[in-house]
């Protein structure tokens, strides 16, 4: 993952896997048709609820053609299958398993984030902790949201004063370009992309447009 600081880059994030039989499937497809639709610095890939075998098996492919678009994968929560898929990283989606896993990535020289951060000290310590960057805003795993203001305001206040990368989850393509505006590094998208009617491809032409025109958007 790299930052550009004039223009914010998008993050991939797919949903939770609610039926594994046949995964990744049709959402695999999506992916890879939203990858190559539009530059993207990374995906964060939720894993089915699968043996580790059956796993690792659909991950190599999958992971293989991403990264024919240059672009990271990050695996939440199964830092043990990193190595061994292909991956780039990690993604930890409980702060407190935070300093295990990025151990266990400084050793294979791979990248970890981290999100569910609900308090601005979570985030601060994540950065002493020395993860590739933070993530505001996603589902939480009942699925509901943070209410857009609060997002907005904590990756405004991150992006101005701390070196760690920031990722803002926007829950519609109607909020790309407020949280690019707030100088967060990057915008994450989940189901804004992959339940778009117009399909994935159309959703990332519109997301870049988004990103684009609030970098040409005069300051404030």
């Amino acid at each position: 993952m790299t930052a550009d600081a004039a223009t914010a880059r998008l993050v991939l994030m797919t949903p939770p896997v609610q039926d594994a039989d046949g995964w990744p499937g049709t959402m695999g497809d999506a992916l890879l048709a939203a990858v190559a639709a539009a530059p993207v610095d990374a995906v964060l890939l939720r894993l089915p609820k699968l043996d580790e075998r059956s796993l690792l098996k659909a991950l190599k492919p999958l992971i293989a053609r991403l990264q024919e678009h240059n672009v990271a994968v990050l695996i939440e929560d199964a830092p043990e299958l990193v190595a061994r898929s292909g991956a780039d990283g990690a993604h930890v989606s409980d702060p407190a398993q935070l300093h295990d896993a990025a151990e266990a990535m400084k050793t294979l020289g791979r990248m970890v984030g981290v999100g569910n951060l609900r308090a601005r000290h979570d985030a601060m310590e994540a950065a002493e902790e020395g993860t590739d960057y933070v993530l505001f805003g996603e589902p939480r795993r009942d699925g509901s949201l943070q209410p857009l203001s609060g997002v907005l305001e904590r990756a405004q206040w991150w992006a101005e004063l701390f070196q760690t990368p920031c990722i803002a989850y926007a829950p519609t393509l109607d909020d790309v370009a407020a949280l690019a505006a707030t100088g967060c590094e990057f915008v994450a998208l989940g189901d804004a992309v992959f339940a778009h009617p117009g399909g994935p491809a159309e959703a990332m032409a519109l997301a870049l447009a988004a990103l684009r025109k609030s970098a040409e958007a005069p300051a404030r």
